[in-house]
């Protein structure tokens, strides 16, 4: 799938839901619990059918980031599956540190 600035995606299998805030050229699969993500506002699932391997859970208001494809998306509704982007596990963005106010 291609993505787009501002494309709101749902799992299709659990509650989770993003906003693409950053996205790669190339068109790349994301998914949510092993399974490609759809266009929409909320997701699809109770989440009883996501495998093991594919579980971590998406976390309300975290940014996840790939960088080596320059993908980040933000979380709008959390769920129990795992972000991933053709098959590598989405990182939550660390904050950056604040400067000193010396």
């Amino acid at each position: 799938m291609i993505l787009k600035v501002g494309q709101t995606l749902a799992s299709a299998i659990d509650k989770t839901a993003v906003i693409v805030v950053r996205a790669p050229k190339d068109e790349v699969a994301l998914t949510c619990g092993g399974v490609d993500m759809v266009a929409g506002k909320s997701g699809l699932g109770d989440g009883s059918g996501i495998d093991d391997a594919h579980r971590g859970g998406a976390l309300l208001g975290k940014r996840y980031v790939d960088e080596g494809a320059a993908l980040e998306v933000l979380c709008t509704k959390a769920g129990d599956g795992a972000l991933a982007l053709d098959g590598r596990v989405l990182e939550v963005k660390s904050a950056k540190p604040l400067p000193s106010s010396d």
